[in-house]
């Protein structure tokens, strides 16, 4: 178990990296959109490539991170019933669902992803709109985004087997409150008249 926990160890430190350095991919596609809105009604010019390269760089954003996001326990989750129970019975649902739901899913997209991908690139496909980009750049984004995301839910799954031996902590718990939470604390307590 302790050679599968530091194949985890090494999954996680990738995927950070991969995550932290997505996030700077936010900041770019603000800066080209807001060069292009300000171009638009400055002096009329406006560009499709700039817009697609937009839509390539939110997409990178997304399946990029997905694995991080993952990684981080931040994705949504309906914890009506599960949020009730302990932290064994919410590993082993964990396991059941991605033994049966998460891995099958990310097959399928990459699967299903990859000729999608080649055929764009063997094709050559380009943008049906003037000035347009080439398509493959971004359709390659999904087999290897959802490869990103398997790679990382081998780790969890992992944790959650060495969480329920007993050899290590609760890998869905999270450090400190939220962000959600913090907001949530300064509103009540700016309702109450307090100061935050």
């Amino acid at each position: 178990m302790e050679a599968l926990l530091t194949f985890s160890r090494l999954i996680d430190a990738l995927t950070e990296r991969i995550g932290k350095a997505t996030t700077w991919l936010v900041m770019i596609v603000a800066l080209i959109s807001a060069g292009n809105a300000s171009m638009r009604y400055s002096i009329n010019w406006s560009s499709n490539a700039l817009l697609e390269i937009q839509w390539y760089l939110f997409s990178a954003i997304f399946l990029l991170c997905a694995g991080y996001t993952l990684m981080k326990n931040e994705h949504v989750r309906i914890d009506i019933i599960s949020g009730r129970l302990s932290a064994q019975s919410r590993a082993w649902i964990d396991i059941f669902g991605f033994v049966f739901f998460f891995f099958p899913m990310v097959y399928l997209f990459v699967s299903l992803g990859w000729p999608f991908f080649m055929m764009s690139f063997s094709g050559g496909e380009m943008s049906s709109n003037a000035g347009g980009l080439i398509r493959w750049p971004v359709k390659i984004l999904l087999p290897v985004g959802f490869a990103l995301l398997a790679l990382q839910g081998v780790s969890e799954l992992i944790k959650r087997v060495a969480f329920l031996r007993g050899l290590i902590a609760d890998p869905t718990e999270k450090e400190g409150i939220s962000a959600e939470e913090q907001l949530a604390a300064e509103i009540a307590a700016t309702a109450r008249g307090e100061r935050v």
